[in-house]
């Protein structure tokens, strides 16, 4: 695959060979990010665990400390009183069955969707459809909840989910290319304490495998972690 330009110039910025304390990483992937656009900045993890065994499955949430950068668009599918809460909180579409007609009719104009366990029913019905996109509500996650207040205020707030892939590779948005450097380790080290308490007993041997931190359009940048406990 054919490298661009701008890809070519940020792989100049730095060794690929070499493993950079984080500091330095996250001051290298700033620096690397050179679109036109604000490019998001990824956290990658590569955990000592067997993913396809359930007591070794590593998922979660964090509430990024500077945020996500992100206006991140809320849907909360409830009735009653937990719908008139959800609006008053600043979700930005409420609704029920007329939503899952909606989406089944493919709109899908939202971010992160949040519900009450008494309509997951309903949410049921168009489990196909928002699963394999990764907008599924789920109890592990706090999207399935009667406090739906405080659900809104945490995605709001830079709630982020991390969950092992098919690799047994985490990957996690920290924050924007304009953040900088001190905001990017606020949010860096915030996730890797959460996956470090998220550790499962079973796990063996080494678990953080390899961490690296990469702009949207950049190349990965290892990270010397030390894992503290």
């Amino acid at each position: 695959m054919k490298k661009g330009k701008r890809y070519k110039e940020a792989l100049s910025l730095f060794d690929k060979t070499k493993t950079y304390e984080q500091s330095e990483a996250l001051d290298i992937v700033v620096k690397t990010a050179k679109a036109k656009f604000d490019e998001s900045i990824e956290l990658h993890v590569k955990l000592g665990v067997d993913g396809r065994n359930a007591d070794q499955q590593v998922r979660g949430t964090v509430v990024l400390p500077a945020g996500t950068g992100k206006n991140v668009k809320v849907l909360v599918i409830a009735k009653g009183p937990k719908a008139d809460e959800a609006v008053k909180a600043g979700a930005d579409i409420v609704g029920a069955e007329d939503i899952i007609a909606k989406i089944q009719g493919g709109w899908l104009d939202f971010d992160v969707c949040i519900t009450t366990p008494d309509m997951m029913g309903v949410v049921g019905r168009i489990a196909r459809i928002l699963g394999p996109r990764g907008l599924m509500p789920n109890p592990k996650s706090g999207t399935v909840t009667m406090d739906v207040v405080k659900a809104i205020n945490d995605v709001k707030a830079g709630k982020v989910e991390y969950r092992l892939d098919k690799t047994n590779i985490i990957h996690v948005g920290i924050g924007k290319a304009s953040f900088g450097k001190e905001k990017l380790l606020e949010n860096f080290e915030a996730v890797m304490n959460a996956l470090i308490k998220a550790k499962p007993s079973a796990a063996k041997g080494t678990y953080l495998r390899s961490v690296s931190v990469s702009s949207t359009m950049g190349p990965g940048i290892k990270v010397n972690y030390k894992q503290s406990n």
